[in-house]
């Protein structure tokens, strides 16, 4: 005779991980032959959310991390500079003041990049639309200026952050419903250019060489089309890349020059989309 069931005892087969079900057991959802799931999962999400908000465009904003306004710019570099003088003969030290006195120099891209933002949301995000939305990677540096500069005018922005070894927050900038977090690289890089419509692109590192490059990629080998990529300090990016050493090479054709165009100012940068894609500037 089987004993009847107490309902205060503990049933094993209950509290089983195999019992959870499977959308609800996290670490059965991170298992190595999950992979392909979370890819899906990772594509649909923002996706789907920003079809709900009604996402018709975006302009994608990159450039670097470290880059800061001009005011914390300058305290970097004062800060750096007392430090030398404690320790003159320190040559780590004057080292750090030479990366200081550059990155003040650069901190006028913080001003450019949040000015665009503002040019570019209050000429577009108009009587309910929302075109040509302002994307970032949703870091401080270059990205915070930009989603700040639509928080400014009252707009929406998006936020694409990624998961890293170190941590990293979203900016505060970023519309709430908007900001999204990333586990793979590849799926973050598909969802930037989705709706894009431009792409301009700041002094930045690797991670800004990475997404540009691979834009630029796509654009020559015709996977995308008809996204202006704009390139924000001409004298910055002809330092870095040597562009006709290339087409001296024969490593790539002179009409790839065509794929990206220079600007010095937000107008001059949005100016240039404008009227790419027919679009009034002001």
């Amino acid at each position: 005779m089987i004993p009847p069931s107490n309902p205060d005892s503990i049933n094993p087969a209950a509290e089983s991980s195999s019992y959870i079900p499977a959308d609800r057991d996290t670490e059965f959802l991170q298992r190595e032959e999950l992979r392909p799931i979370r890819i899906g999962l990772e594509l649909l999400k923002p996706e789907l959310i920003q079809h709900e908000e009604g996402i018709q465009s975006t302009i994608v904003v990159f450039g670097s991390a470290r880059l800061q306004e001009s005011a914390a710019a300058k305290h970097a570099l004062h800060m750096a500079e007392e430090d030398a003088a404690r320790a003159p003969n320190d040559s780590t030290h004057q080292h750090k003041v030479a990366i200081a006195r550059r990155q003040l120099a650069l901190s006028k891209y913080y001003d450019v990049a949040r000015e665009f933002s503002r040019l570019v949301s209050s000429t577009c995000q108009i009587d309910g639309r929302c075109d040509y939305v302002i994307v970032t990677g949703g870091g401080p540096g270059i990205m915070e200026a930009a989603n700040r500069g639509a928080a400014d005018v009252g707009a929406k922005s998006i936020g694409l952050n990624i998961t890293l070894p170190h941590e990293q927050h979203p900016n505060p900038y970023i519309t709430p419903k908007l900001s999204f977090q990333f586990r793979y690289f590849a799926i973050r890089k598909m969802h930037f250019l989705i709706r894009a419509k431009a792409l301009v692109a700041f002094p930045g590192g690797f991670g800004t060489l990475d997404e540009l490059f691979e834009t630029l990629t796509l654009l020559q080998t015709g996977k995308t089309e008809n996204v202006m990529v704009v390139l924000v300090g001409r004298d910055f990016w002809e330092r870095l890349i040597n562009w006709q050493w290339l087409v001296e090479n024969g490593l790539i054709a002179q009409q790839d020059l065509q794929l990206f165009h220079y600007a010095e100012t937000a107008q001059e940068a949005w100016d240039l989309i404008s009227r790419h894609n027919g679009v009034p500037s002001s």
